[in-house]
C-alpha cells in the first residue's frame, strides 16, 4: 500500500511531459519489488515508489529525508553509525547500535545487499527510483527483512548520449551539486555512465567552547557503471562507487532534568551546582552547547560489483557480486555537557563484505518463479577507546548518605568526591565480529484463472556469528588494578560469543482481480531475524564481573498478517490504495539501556512479545491537467505485549533496593530491580502519520520555448511517540506537523530553475531524545532542522 502520488511516480512512458503522471498518461509504474518488472498496481505487496523527479522536486536526497514522503518509514540518527530505518516501527532497536545483530529493514542498491545502516545517511547518487517495501520481505530478499525493505536502483547506462547536472545554494550556507554523463564508449556494445554529488553546509548547532557550528554537512559520492551486451542474450555490468562524510557532528544537547529516585544532591542540578556549571541555554532550540570533546563522524562507503543477466530458456538467469567496506572514524561527546565527565568516547570500526547472489526468473504456463541461492560474508574490526575525566568521580559514583547543603560529599575522602579514583580511567576495546549467511530461496505465483492467483514463497537460511570481546581498563596511573568504584564505570571484559542457527521463513498470498483496475489481497508470513551477540560490553553482577549468559540474543520470530485494495478510476486519474496488518513477534530484539549506576553503555536483549497493527491508506488524483494532489496516512497501534524484566525509565532508576519501590521520581527512593513494561509503548512509533500536498503547473511561453510554471506544497505529520526502550515521561517527543514549499519555471527535458523553502513555518521539533548515563536525571536531545530556503538549478542535455 501507500503507492507513491502520480506526481511521485514514473510511468513506464518516458515521453509523457514530466509533470504528468501515470493517473493520466495511463502509463504503468513500473517496479522489481519481486526481482522482475512489472506494474505497481499488479503487485500484491505493500509498497510506495518515489522515482527520481520527486526525490529532485522535494529535497529528498537521502532516506532521512524521504520520510516525510513516506508516512510509514521511520528514520533515527545521532550519528551514521548510531542510525536505524524502521517501516511501520520495526526493524532495528531503538538507542546505540550493536553491531552483534542485524537490521530488519534491508537496504539494496542495484541489487546489492548493503549491510551498514550508515549507508542511508549518505546522499541519493543518481538514482532513478525508490521503492519501500513494506511487511516481511524474507523469501526474496532474506532474514535481514522482517520489516520490510528499500529497494533503490539507480540510472543504467545509455546508448544515446546525455547528461544532468544541478546546482543547489541555500541558508546555513548550503551548497549541493550533482551531476551524471553517459552515453556509448564502443558502438552499441558497450555504454557507460559517471555521477557525482557533493553537499556541504554549516552546523544548526553553535559550539561556544570551539566557536564552530556543529551538525553541519559534508558528503562527497561518486559511482561509475559499465554496460557490456556481450552477446544478445548476455549483459554485463560492471558498477564501482565511493561516497565520504567529514563534518563536524554529531551534537546531542540539553533539554531538560527530570527528577529520578537517586538523592537530590546526586541529580544533574546538584551535581552542576558542585561545579558552578550551567549550560549555555536550557532552551535547546536556542541551538547553543558548549561540549568540550572534539566531534567527528568521518566515514567511507565504497564497493565494486558485477552484475550478468543471461536470458535463458523461457527467463533469465542473474548473478550478482559484490564487495563493500565501511571505514568509520569518529569521536563524541557521551557526557553532553562541557564538564569533564567522560573526554573521549570512540569506537573507530573498519568493515569488509562479499556477497553473491544467483537468481532465475521465468514463466512456464500458468506458473511464474523466482528461485536462487545467496551467501554474505561480514568482518568487522572495532578499536575502542573511553576516558574518564576529572569530574566523572562526582557523577558517576555514589558517595553514599551524606549530610544535607553538603553538596553530595561528606568528607573529601569519599570516592565520589576524589577526582582520582576516576579522573585518567580508560579502557581500551578489542572487538572482532565475523558474520556468515547463506540461503536457498523460491517464490511461485499460480495463476489459477485470468483473476486469481496464488503465491507461495519460501528461504532456508543459516546464520554463524562469531565475536571477540576484549576491554582492558587502567586507571590514570596506567594501573591495571582497579577497586571495586572503578570496575563499576568500566569493567575489565573478555569474553568470545558465539551465534549458529538454521531458520525457514515463508510466506503465502492469494490476489484477486476484483475487476480491471481493482486488485485484492491477502498475506501470512513467518519470517526471522538471525539471533545476535552483544559486542558493546555486557551487563555485570553483583561482584562487578561480566554476566556471560547475556552474550547472546536469541532471533525474532515474526508473525504477519496484511490484507490489500488497490484500486484505480475516474480513467486511472485517481488511484486509492489501502492495506490492513498485524504484526507479532516473539523475542523482539531490544537494546536496552544498562541500568548499573555508573556504566555508560546499553546492550541487548529479548523482549518476549511486542505487536504492531493498523491500517494504511493513499490516495491521489488529477482532477484537472496540470493539477496533482495527494495525501497519505497510517495509523499504528503498537506495544509491548509481554516485556516483564526490562530496565526501568529513568524516573524509576537510580534509588536504593527494597521490597516496594518508591513513587516515581522521588530522590532518594527505592528503585525496583527490573521494570515490567508490558502494555507500554515500543519507541519511535506515532499512531498518527501522514504526508498531503500537491503541485499546480500553467503553460507559459518562456524564452521562445514551450514551459510551464508551477507551485508545489508539501506537508507531513506525525503524532507523539516515545523515545526511550522503556518509555518515560521525561522522553517523549511531541507530535508535529512540516510544510515545504516550491515555485519556479521548467521546460521538459531542458531546465528547470525553482525556489524552496522547507520547515515553512519553522517548526521547533527533536529527532530524538536520550539520557545522560548515571540516572542524574538529564535528557539531551537532538533539535531538527530549522526553516531553510534556497534555490535549485537543473539542466538536462
Amino acid at each position: 500500500m501507500l503507492i507513491a502520488p502520480a506526481a511521485f511516480a514514473a510511468p513506464a512512458d518516458d515521453a509523457a511531459p514530466a509533470a504528468d503522471g501515470a493517473a493520466e498518461t495511463g502509463g504503468e509504474i513500473l517496479v522489481t519489488a519481486r526481482r522482475r518488472q512489472e506494474a505497481v498496481q499488479d503487485v500484491p505487496l505493500a509498497i510506495s515508489v518515489v522515482d527520481a523527479k520527486a526525490i529532485e522536486a522535494t529535497g529528498s536526497f537521502n532516506v532521512a529525508k524521504l520520510t516525510q514522503l513516506q508516512p510509514s518509514l521511520q528514520f533515527y540518527s545521532t550519528n551514521p553509525r548510531n542510525s536505524a530505518a524502521n517501516i511501520r516501527g520495526l526493524g532495528a532497536p531503538f538507542g546505540l547500535t550493536n553491531d552483534g545483530i542485524e537490521q530488519g529493514v534491508g537496504i539494496y542498491i542495484d541489487q546489492v545487499y548493503y549491510s551498514r545502516i550508515a549507508s542511508a545517511t549518505f546522499d541519493f547518487v543518481d538514482v532513478e527510483r525508490v521503492e519501500v517495501l513494506r511487511g516481511p520481505q524474507g523469501t526474496l530478499y532474506g532474514k535481514n527483512t522482517t520489516a520490510g525493505a528499500i529497494n533503490i536502483t539507480t540510472r543504467a547506462p545509455s546508448f544515446t548520449p546525455e547528461g544532468r547536472a544541478e546546482v543547489s545554494i541555500g541558508n546555513l550556507g548550503l551548497v549541493q551539486v550533482k551531476g551524471s554523463v553517459s552515453g556509448p564508449l564502443i558502438g552499441d556494445k558497450v555504454a557507460i555512465r559517471l555521477a557525482g554529488s557533493t553537499t556541504t553546509r554549516n552546523g544548526t548547532i553553535y559550539n561556544v567552547t570551539t566557536d564552530k557550528h556543529v551538525n553541519a554537512q559534508d558528503n562527497l559520492g561518486v559511482r561509475g557503471q559499465l554496460l557490456w551486451k556481450a552477446t544478445d542474450t548476455l549483459d554485463l555490468t560492471f558498477a564501482g562507487d565511493y561516497n565520504r562524510q567529514n563534518p563536524d557532528c554529531c551534537a546531542q544537547i540539553y533539554v531538560r532534568t527530570g527528577a529520578t529516585q537517586r538523592p537530590l544532591n546526586r541529580q544533574f542540578a546538584a551535581l552542576a551546582a558542585a561545579f558552578n556549571y550551567a549550560p549555555p541555554s536550557t532552551d535547546a532550540f536556542d541551538r547553543v552547547t558548549d561540549l568540550d570533546t572534539p566531534l567527528k563522524a568521518k566515514q567511507e562507503i565504497g564497493g565494486a560489483s558485477l552484475r550478468a543477466e543471461l536470458e535463458l530458456g523461457n527467463g533469465s538467469l542473474t548473478s550478482v557480486t559484490a564487495w563493500r567496506f565501511w571505514n568509520w572514524d569518529p569521536s563524541n561527546d557521551r557526557d553532553f555537557t562541557g564538564l569533564p565527565i567522560t573526554t573521549v568516547s570512540a569506537n573507530p570500526s573498519r568493515q569488509r563484505q562479499w556477497t553473491q547472489e544467483f537468481r532465475y526468473a521465468g514463466t512456464s504456463g500458468k506458473l511464474d518463479y523466482v528461485a536462487g541461492l545467496f551467501g554474505f560474508h561480514q568482518k568487522l574490526h572495532t578499536s575502542g577507546l573511553q576516558v574518564q575525566g576529572p569530574a566523572a568521580s562526582r557523577f558517576l559514583l555514589n558517595p553514599g548518605n551524606v549530610p544535607a547543603g553538603s553538596r553530595g560529599c561528606a568528607t573529601a575522602t569519599t570516592a565520589a568526591c576524589n577526582p582520582v579514583v576516576l579522573n585518567g580511567l580508560t579502557s581500551v576495546n578489542d572487538i572482532d565480529f565475523k558474520n556468515t549467511s547463506v540461503a536457498a530461496f523460491g517464490q511461485l505465483t499460480w495463476h489459477i484463472t485470468d483473476r486469481l492467483r496464488l503465491q507461495p514463497g519460501l528461504r532456508v537460511n543459516y546464520d554463524k556469528k562469531t565475536g571477540a570481546y576484549t576491554a582492558i581498563v587502567t586507571t590514570g596511573t596506567g594501573s591495571t588494578t582497579l577497586n571495586a568504584d572503578q570496575r563499576g564505570v568500566l569493567a575489565p571484559q573478555s569474553y568470545s560469543p558465539k551465534f549458529s542457527d538454521w531458520n525457514v521463513s515463508g510466506d503465502f498470498t492469494a490476489s484477486y482481480d476484483v475487476a480491471r483496475d481493482v486488485l485484492a489481497y491477502a498475506t501470512y508470513a513467518r519470517s526471522f531475524k538471525s539471533g545476535g551477540i552483544n559486542l558493546s560490553g555486557l551487563p555485570l553482577d553483583a561482584n562487578n564481573n561480566p554476566i556471560l549468559s547475556a552474550g547472546s540474543v536469541k532471533p525474532e520470530k515474526v508473525n504477519h498478517y496484511e490484507v490489500g485494495l488497490k484500486t484505480q478510476f475516474l480513467d486511472r486519474r485517481a488511484t486509492l490504495n489501502l492495506s490492513g496488518f498485524w504484526t507479532e513477534i516473539n523475542d523482539y530484539q531490544a537494546t536496552v539501556t544498562n541500568g548499573q549506576l555508573g556504566v555508560l553503555r546499553g546492550y541487548l536483549a529479548n523482549a518476549q512479545k511486542v505487536r504492531v497493527r493498523g491500517f494504511e491508506a493513499d490516495f491521489s488524483v488529477r482532477p484537472v491537467q496540470g493539477l496533482n494532489l495527494y495525501a497519505s496516512g497510517a495509523f499504528t497501534d503498537h506495544e509491548y505485549v509481554k516485556f516483564t524484566d526490562a530496565p526501568c525509565p529513568p524516573e524509576l532508576s537510580g534509588g536504593s533496593t527494597g521490597a516496594v519501590a518508591s513513587a516515581p521520581g522521588t530522590p532518594g527512593g527505592v528503585s525496583p530491580a527490573n521494570c515490567n513494561i508490558s502494555g507500554q509503548w515500543l519507541p519511535g512509533i506515532s499512531k498518527w502519520s501522514a504526508s498531503f500536498g500537491g503541485e499546480y503547473a500553467v503553460p507559459v511561453r518562456l524564452i521562445g520555448d514551450d514551459a510551464q510554471t508551477y507551485l508545489g506544497v508539501d506537508g507531513s505529520y506525525r503524532s507523539k511517540f516515545s523515545s526511550n526502550p522503556s518509555r518515560s515521561a521525561y522522553t517523549d517527543i511531541a507530535g508535529y506537523a512540516l510544510f515545504n514549499v516550491r515555485a519556479g519555471f521548467r521546460t521538459e527535458n531542458k531546465w528547470d530553475l525553482f525556489g524552496w523553502v522547507r520547515n515553512v513555518f519553522d517548526k521547533n521539533y527533536y529527532e530524538v531524545l536520550a539520557l545522560q548515563s548515571g540516572n542524574t536525571g538529564l535528557i539531551v536531545g537532538q533539535p531538527a532542522d530549522p526553516r531553510t530556503y534556497g534555490a535549485t538549478l537543473r539542466l538536462t542535455f
